[in-house]
């Protein structure tokens, strides 16, 4: 979610930064705490590092435990990146979100990144408006792909942005219109609405709720009986929080935390999150990378000072993964 900058950043200065922060270890921003709760899931002086950097707009990051590497999207340029500590950085999908012969403008490549149960590639694709799965191997990727999800009651999606698989193999994705070349007045949008819908195993997409004006992130709780929505409006900065019903379904949902007043006063809106083990939720928002508690208590921030679209743990959930405009950053969790 972000318009698309006038500047491109060769792939060779990529490398280049890479290896420099690989020897320098560039850090940036500051761990703001609210609670003593926040204390035992990120030491104190724990550091945000720069990791990579001149991107364009990073995203959906994936963490690949199988081959020990991070994976996420650049949005505009339509590319995915590997990162790994041993082999630094290099593009490992490209297109990764628009497959069309035409040029187009706007946001046309993958967004939120996140893995089958059966371990294949799953991409939001923004240019192609579907959620796709990559028919190659993860360690050997081609940009060949199967729709999973791209219609609903016989209209295109607008442009699905995150998802979440549960236990039982349904898909739970956003669909805001932000890969749309002209957002939510772009003419070729064909839901008046912006859903949350739910892939069954069987294929039948189903509309949970069509209530949210940008709905963006999304993940359930570790027991799955609730599922976690952000909403990146400026007017409406909300995480929603909704009980899952025994049918897959759920209820009309309630606020979780409304950040809205902070809006403007620091980059960034509510976009995408993720949930550790322990139910603790790590949502991107005003200023970084919010920390709640289950109970819904603001525990502090991991403040960026970047506009900042998303997280993912890495196996043992040691290490935070952010990506936060040009850069990809990690944390060192507790």
């Amino acid at each position: 979610m972000k318009n698309i900058k006038l500047f491109l950043i060769p792939f060779l200065l990529l490398s280049c930064n890479m290896q420099e922060n690989q020897e320098t270890k560039r850090t940036i921003g500051s761990i703001e705490r609210h609670d003593d709760e926040l204390n035992q899931i990120i030491a104190e002086n724990t550091e945000i590092e720069v990791i990579a950097e001149g991107f364009e707009w990073s995203e959906g990051p994936l963490w690949i435990s199988r081959g020990n590497f991070l994976i996420f999207s650049d949005i505009p340029p339509n590319r995915v990146y590997k990162w790994s500590q041993q082999d630094s950085l290099s593009i490992y999908l490209e297109p990764s979100g628009y497959t069309g012969n035409d040029p187009r403008n706007g946001e046309p490549g993958s967004n939120g990144l996140l893995l089958s149960p059966d371990g294949a590639l799953v991409l939001c694709q923004h240019g192609d408006r579907r959620v796709a799965e990559m028919k190659a191997s993860l360690n050997d990727p081609k940009p060949e792909y199967e729709t999973l999800a791209g219609m609903y009651e016989g209209k295109r999606l607008n442009s699905p942005n995150d998802a979440c698989y549960h236990s039982n193999g349904d898909l739970y994705f956003t669909d805001p219109p932000y890969g749309l070349e002209g957002n939510v007045n772009d003419p070729a949008k064909e839901i008046e609405f912006q859903g949350v819908y739910r892939l069954t195993s069987e294929g039948q997409i189903v509309l949970l709720n069509d209530k949210l004006s940008r709905p963006n992130g999304i993940a359930f709780s570790p027991d799955e009986k609730k599922l976690y929505v952000a909403n990146s409006d400026p007017e409406k900065a909300i995480w929603m929080v909704y009980d899952v019903m025994s049918d897959g379904n759920v209820s009309e949902g309630r606020v979780f935390y409304d950040a809205t007043a902070k809006v403007g006063q620091e980059k960034g809106l509510p976009d995408g999150l993720k949930v550790s083990k322990d139910g603790f939720i790590f949502a991107t928002g005003p200023g970084g990378v919010w920390v709640f508690n289950p109970d819904g208590k603001h525990l502090g921030t991991i403040k960026t000072t970047q506009a900042t679209a998303n997280c993912a743990f890495d196996t043992e959930e040691k290490t935070l993964y952010i990506t936060a405009d040009m850069f990809l950053l990690r944390v060192n969790l507790k």
